[in-house]
């Protein structure tokens, strides 16, 4: 018998950057306020695309890691090393279904949680951003009947506006796992369509100030979602 050749992984240029700039951050021994290198700088030191290095700079700003400040350049707001930089999670289910829901099971103890803390510490700025996103997804999804993308943003907003940046980071850090609801699961466009209205009444809640209808509100949408896993998925 011939031993068949092991095809190789895909490579994720964007996990391979970040691993070298957290090397690098760490031998070069930089500190909180420290600038990185320019997007240009890394491209050739790295010999990647823009793409790339953009990517692993958003993820970095995601968990808190960096900081990009408009004409100056993206600085460090936290020491980090090729040991401790934390990578997004990854499930190993037997299939798809149970991955949602196992996902949906870390997602209800997050989101409602956050709801309660955005309620109580909105501020008048948080609810214009989070009422955009808002405005943005209902808008597309009246005009597709699908909004994958501006529900994400809609949700995102919900976690900035609870000021803890670990909420954003643990998004992060579940990223992988997370955005398969927003990827149209069991080739459905009309998974979770269902739970629309209730981020309207979800932003009600957070406007009013109300952390019960705020948690409830996120509950009864991750019911919705559940329901939709269970019959989709038949």
């Amino acid at each position: 018998m011939r031993v068949a050749i092991a095809p190789l992984p895909a490579v994720d240029r964007g996990k391979q950057v970040m691993n070298a700039l957290a090397d690098y951050v760490e031998r070069a021994a930089l500190q909180t306020g420290d600038r990185l290198p320019t997007e240009r700088e890394l491209m050739l030191a790295l010999s990647v695309g823009r793409s790339s290095i953009r990517e692993a700079l958003g993820r970095f700003e995601a968990l808190g890691v960096t900081e990009t400040r408009k004409g100056s350049g993206t600085y460090l707001l936290k020491p980090i090393s090729a040991a401790t930089i934390h990578l997004p999670l990854s499930l190993d289910a037997a299939g798809l279904r149970d991955a949602l829901l196992q996902t949906l099971e870390v997602r209800r103890g997050i989101e409602a949680e956050a709801s309660m803390v955005a309620a109580r510490r909105r501020t008048a700025e948080d609810l214009s951003i989070i009422e955009e996103k808002l405005a943005t997804m209902e808008r597309v999804h009246l005009a597709m009947g699908t909004s994958g993308p501006e529900d994400l943003a809609f949700h995102l907003a919900v976690y900035d506006a609870t000021h803890n940046p670990l909420f954003r980071q643990l998004l992060a850090q579940m990223r992988e796992a997370f955005e398969r609801f927003w990827d149209h699961p069991f080739d459905r466009q009309d998974f979770a369509r269902r739970s629309f209205p209730f981020h309207r009444e979800l932003f009600d809640a957070i406007s009013a100030q109300d952390a019960e209808l705020a948690r409830q509100k996120t509950l009864d949408i991750l019911k919705v979602v559940e329901e939709d896993i269970e019959e989709m998925s038949k």
